[in-house]
């Protein structure tokens, strides 16, 4: 009887060099970026001992004062124009997180760099005054949290997204805000009157409600079933928050949209929104290598699916079909989303409306003073 030897098939790891995992990080590795003109390796000098574990990278936060503070955009399938980001780089570590690649514009990477060397605007405040006092200023509502999490565990300490939060309040301007953290509550003594005015509107990022799996696609950011209770707290106190179940991640997080949908709901949640997984830059290989530390079996599979939402690459860049992809699973991800919200009675995709008429510019300070008080 003849034995036939079949030859093992290289899986999904074999073919990576994929590093091991650093526990309460999002990356497993620190490539350097596509602007560095020099790159380092790692040698073995005999010096190290075999079983001797790495040390884990701490955050590090840079103060800086920014030149500029108000953000603006064309981009059509936005739903705002402006937007404010407090800090560069997000210590919650998500694995997904498009603005990684913005890190290399600093001369560092877009891997553990990116939620370790953090920078805080600590003049944020200031320069917004600034900003909205120019006479050329047209009042439109800013997001918070387009690029970075304005609500990431370094605000506790820094408070510049209370401080700006407090300038816009103080002048009536209308603004989102997009988070992955319960810290939001904190700032309810401020959001709850804006919101009686129709200037505020909160929308909290649900990626999956598997505790275990959250914990190593974004290490840092609050708990799935906490941030659910952050948006009942805020819609119970009256502060609109809705729900953004982004990104969707096929064969790792699409199951859970309908459950995310149903718990939104249940939240108070008024409106929702999803968007599919982007992987620009280096973020690809990034993104490559967290799948084939937790989900090797199918991380081929993953792949594959992305690449048929995005016409046969990683990443599509292109207006329209960039947040939503294209192709039979997104359709089919379109679909049960519309009929969960229509399910749960949620308001999907529609560009939030707040009142910019009670939009006050501060006063630029004159040398003679005030004339009439």
């Amino acid at each position: 009887m003849q034995r036939i030897v079949r030859e093992r098939k290289p899986d999904y790891a074999d073919r990576l060099d994929v590093p091991t995992r650093i526990k309460g990080r999002g990356a497993p590795s620190n490539p350097e970026g596509r602007f560095e003109s020099r790159t380092t390796t790692r040698e073995d000098d005999g010096w190290e001992q075999e079983a001797e574990p790495e040390s884990r990278p701490g955050t590090t936060v840079t103060e800086e004062r920014a030149r500029t503070i108000i953000s603006h955009n064309e981009s059509p399938d936005i739903h705002f124009t402006a937007s404010i980001n407090a800090y560069r780089g997000c210590e919650h570590g998500c694995i997904y997180c498009y603005a990684r690649p913005s890190h290399s514009y600093l001369n560092l990477s877009p891997g553990i760099d990116f939620e370790t060397k953090l920078f805080a605007k600590t003049n944020a405040a200031e320069q917004l005054r600034k900003e909205l006092a120019k006479p050329s200023y047209v009042c439109t509502p800013i997001n918070l949290g387009a690029n970075t999490d304005p609500y990431q565990p370094i605000e506790r300490r820094y408070r510049i997204t209370r401080a700006i939060i407090e300038v816009l309040a103080e002048h009536r301007h209308p603004f989102t805000i997009i988070t992955k953290n319960a810290l939001v509550e904190r700032d309810l003594d401020l959001l709850v009157p804006l919101a009686r005015d129709n200037l505020v509107h909160v929308f909290v990022s649900i990626t999956s409600l598997d505790n275990r799996l959250a914990s190593t696609l974004e290490p840092r950011a609050s708990a799935p079933h906490r941030r659910l209770k952050a948006v009942e707290t805020l819609n119970a106190a009256g502060v609109p928050c809705g729900v953004m179940v982004a990104p969707i991640i096929p064969m790792v997080t699409d199951k859970y949209l309908e459950k995310i949908l149903e718990g939104a709901a249940q939240a108070g949640a008024p409106a929702a929104g999803y968007t599919i997984v982007r992987l620009p830059y280096e973020l690809k290989h990034l993104f490559r290598e967290w799948l084939a530390l937790h989900v090797p079996e199918r991380a081929e599979h993953v792949m594959s699916l992305i690449q048929q939402m995005r016409g046969g690459r990683d990443n599509d860049a292109n207006f329209g079909s960039r947040m939503r992809g294209e192709g039979e699973f997104a359709e089919m991800i379109r679909q049960r989303f519309q009929l969960a919200c229509r399910k749960y009675g949620i308001d999907r995709g529609r560009p939030v409306r707040l009142d910019t008429t009670r939009f006050a510019a501060p006063r630029t300070p004159s040398p003679q003073g005030e004339l009439f008080s």
